[in-house]
């Protein structure tokens, strides 16, 4: 389909991801102090919310959505990752979210799904 193919040249927009799961972190973390009991629900609507928003999008991407929330502390928090894949149509985005007591780091990986 020449719509797909065009579209796929133009490649993943990191912004437009950035920004969707930015929101669905303010809208489960947003106010809220660090409580190990919630890091589960928390952790997976975050993924959830991430996901349902950006499959709603209707791009031909395959998309892979990890969270990691972590009580703030004196020790830092690191995350790495690293992906072999087309760098013109596939993408990545990292969105690093803190408040006084927690950090959040949400990585979407999108893959492209050539027709």
């Amino acid at each position: 389909m020449p719509g797909t193919l065009v579209w796929v040249l133009v490649g993943f927009n990191v912004d437009e991801a950035h920004n969707i799961v930015k929101e669905c972190i303010d809208g489960v973390l947003g106010g809220e102090d660090y409580n190990q009991n919630n890091i589960n629900q928390w952790t997976a609507s975050i993924v959830e919310q991430s996901l349902t928003h950006l499959v709603k999008l209707g791009k031909a991407y395959k998309y892979i959505v990890t969270c990691a929330v972590v009580q703030r502390s004196a020790y830092g928090f690191h995350t790495a990752s690293s992906c072999f894949w087309d760098t013109t149509s596939d993408g990545t985005c990292t969105v690093r979210w803190e408040n006084r007591t927690m950090n959040c780091i949400v990585n979407v990986f999108a893959i492209a799904i050539v027709l």
